[in-house]
């Protein structure tokens, strides 16, 4: 079967465009594949989510788009494209001029994002100044009325603060608006409700969804809950070893899944009619990633593995549109 890539041509709205991107982790024990041929596409206005275990590849994909990895990581083949241009083939003097203005990252940890000794609204200044003409007061009253937008109270006073004068959620919409600040074509956010409390949890996704329609911006959201993708996402992709098991629209992926890693992630997730009863999970460990598996890297922990399994799937089209790694189909 032809793989999907291959199938279709580029449409002209994709915004961005991932394509057999690999890279590679080398130390003194060997190399780790931590992401090893992931393919996908942010369509422009689009809102696509990436899910999968810790250790799935799910951050480094991130990183690798921003050109953040650092050694002994480095990319080792594959493609990125961004409005139709290689990001990879760009000089780091070119990229910085994209990197926070045209595609900007919202980090999983908001404390290790922020410097701790500037307030909190100096540093959104510098990252409106890095790309716009602004004087320092136009930048901080531009600052002001992002704190305003993202749901900071009194931003006045906010924007003078430091960063542990302020709570996790505080912090995340900090790190939020300062992503925002040069209206960027394309967002990424990293497990951006991972570090906080279920009802802050809700308070972020929440306004990650009131922004996405006031803010012209594509979403790339990085996560291990699928619920989150189910209820942010029109298209999820779904990796496991560095590599896509899985990628379609929310309602195919949740309402039909078909590749086993899928089904288990999907009946993993506990729901109130489950209460008393033991909850379902999927068998065995992720596997060394020095030492991963031939072939489909979830092999040893699939229910329906077949000797065929030992060598690798391609991901392809199937009937319905949507593209599966799985040597059942």
């Amino acid at each position: 079967m032809t793989s999907a890539r291959q199938m279709t041509d580029e449409p002209a709205n994709l915004l961005l465009q991932v394509t057999d991107l690999q890279t590679h982790f080398a130390t003194r024990s060997g190399v780790v594949r931590a992401v090893d041929g992931v393919t996908f596409d942010v369509p422009a206005g689009a809102s696509v989510g990436i899910v999968g275990e810790s250790g799935s590849g799910k951050s480094v994909t991130s990183l690798s788009i921003m050109r953040l990895v650092e050694a002994p990581g480095r990319v080792v083949g594959g493609q990125i494209r961004f409005k139709g241009r290689d990001i990879a083939g760009m000089s780091d003097r070119e990229f910085r001029s994209v990197r926070g203005r045209d595609i900007a990252l919202v980090f999983q940890d908001p404390m290790s994002a922020l410097n701790p000794v500037y307030p909190v609204g100096k540093q959104v200044v510098e990252a409106l100044r890095a790309h716009q003409p602004l004087s320092r007061a136009a930048a901080m009253e531009r600052a002001i009325q992002l704190f305003s937008m993202v749901g900071i109270s009194a931003p006045e006073r906010r924007v003078h603060e430091y960063p542990h004068k302020l709570s996790g959620g505080m912090r995340q919409r900090v790190t939020i608006a300062m992503a925002l600040a040069n209206e960027p074509s394309l967002l990424i956010l990293d497990e951006p409700t991972t570090a906080l409390d279920v009802t802050i949890q809700a308070q972020i996704l929440d306004l990650i969804r009131d922004l996405r329609q006031r803010v012209n911006t594509s979403i790339l959201l990085i996560t291990h809950d699928i619920g989150v993708v189910a209820e942010l996402c029109e298209r999820v992709v779904v990796m496991y070893g560095g590599r896509v098991m899985e990628q379609g629209t929310v309602q195919q992926i949740t309402d039909q899944p078909c590749h086993p890693y899928t089904q288990g992630l999907l009946t993993s997730i506990p729901t109130p009619e489950m209460k008393g009863r033991r909850l379902n999970t999927i068998g065995g460990a992720v596997p060394n990633p020095l030492r991963m598996p031939p072939g489909c890297p979830f092999q040893p922990r699939c229910p329906k593995a077949m000797d065929v399994c030992s060598t690798k799937p391609e991901l392809n089209q199937i009937g319905d549109g949507r593209e599966v790694a799985c040597w059942l189909y």
